[in-house]
């Protein structure tokens, strides 16, 4: 792993914390960091998704005071100015990466004649650089903290946006603090653990978001993921990082009918659908494709019915990836704006679906392997149709799953 040139940075431990339980090295790092990536000069602001309320870019990601006075937490997203030469405006020019993005689309038409539908292919985010499309959204944080001349990225994760954050920030030359719970899974660990990134632990979502917040106060200190409770999602400039999966999607095979995205609270569905949005406003495209968000158990699909959007709805699961009680506003925009909306697939479901892509040669994390059995379902109600043409996300193999390898 390289670096650009390089300037000369220190980075200072974080003052003691009293509910943080530290894990990982705790020796201060020097290192050296990447320079500051050029910013879009046509980047205009931060704009609520509910009232376009129009803000300037910070490195806090509280949502919209205005909302939140009439009782609506409601994330913002970035906004741009309608003369961009672009027809999907990214927040930073080309800069900071270590080659994400750009990952194949697999037709798989066996499986396409199994469930049922015309074309069936896989985009495969395993294929970025730490094995998940997590990369995408941690290169584009990355550059605003480094814009912002941040020294530390701070984020509430156990799985493979951890993992992604820890290398990045590494890469950067950035420090990274990681809230995970008890069972973060040991692969992980070891790699946070061997990049510098200090982990803490905590026994529920509560107290990681307690501790980013609180540390997302301290100047100099970047929080890539949601910190909020109501839940906002992650850094909305980070989000764009998704985009330009719609542009690959487009490009690899034309104009899906169906995209089915596994979901937490929502920062890739909603980020795919930006870039779909972006693609429809420059006259790219004719429509948006419906994006079918895919849950554990049932959170966004009960805020569909009419269950309230800030509501908690928990359950238990062994797709970790996916789990969590909360829904944001970022999720139900995304499944309502395209005319999708929410499938519930249980543990049970998916792990018959991951051994069907295993058969057909395809690893998939469980939440990915997910997104089989919920095209089953959507066959079966003919909410997607036998002529269409869909595209499941894979967001990440299974290689680092401790839920595999399944049981029958």
């Amino acid at each position: 792993m390289t670096t650009s040139q390089v300037l000369d940075f220190k980075f200072t431990a974080p003052p003691a914390d009293p509910l943080a339980h530290p894990s990982g090295s705790q020796t201060a790092i020097v290192r050296d960091r990447t320079p500051k990536p050029p910013r879009n000069p046509h980047l205009r602001g931060l704009q609520c998704l509910r009232c376009d309320a129009l803000y300037p870019v910070t490195l806090t990601h509280d949502g919209c005071p205005a909302c939140k006075r009439a009782g609506f937490h409601v994330a913002l997203r970035a906004s741009y100015l309608p003369d961009g030469p672009d027809a999907m405006p990214m927040p930073y020019g080309p800069g900071f990466t270590l080659g994400e993005g750009h990952t194949p689309q697999q037709d798989m038409p066996a499986l396409a004649q199994r469930f049922g539908v015309a074309r069936l292919s896989l985009k495969d985010e395993s294929c970025n650089p730490t094995g998940s499309h997590k990369d995408r959204m941690t290169a584009v944080g990355v550059a605003q903290a480094l814009d912002f001349d941040a020294h530390t990225l701070v984020l509430a994760s156990s799985g493979n946006a951890a993992v992604s954050a820890a290398h990045y920030a590494w890469a950067a030359g950035l420090g990274c603090e990681v809230a995970t719970y008890e069972g973060m899974p040991a692969t992980y660990a070891r790699q946070l653990d061997a990049l510098g990134a200090r982990r803490y632990v905590f026994a529920d979502n509560a107290g990681r978001w307690a501790f980013v917040r609180e540390r997302s106060q301290y100047p100099g200190y970047f929080a890539l993921t949601n910190y909020r409770l109501p839940a906002l999602g992650s850094a909305p400039l980070a989000i764009e990082g998704y985009k330009p999966i719609a542009l690959e999607c487009l490009s690899d095979g034309g104009l899906p009918d169906h995209i089915v995205i596994p979901t937490a609270r929502g920062d890739l569905a909603w980020g795919i659908y930006a870039g779909f949005r972006d693609l429809l406003a420059a006259g790219r495209i004719t429509r948006l494709p419906r994006l079918w968000l895919v849950e554990p158990f049932a959170r966004l699909s009960r805020v569909l019915a009419g269950g309230a959007l800030n509501g908690s709805y928990p359950g238990h699961t062994a797709q970790f990836s996916t789990a969590g009680a909360t829904v944001t506003y970022l999720q139900w925009q995304a499944a309502t704006a395209t005319g999708g909306g929410a499938v519930v697939v249980g543990d049970d479901e998916a792990r018959a679906a991951r051994r069907v892509l295993a058969g057909a040669g395809v690893s998939a994390e469980l939440c990915a392997a997910a997104g089989l059995a919920a095209l089953q379902q959507l066959r079966e109600s003919s909410a997607i149709a036998a002529d269409a043409h869909v595209v499941l996300m894979l967001t990440a193999n299974a290689s680092s799953d401790p839920s595999w390898p399944d049981r029958p």
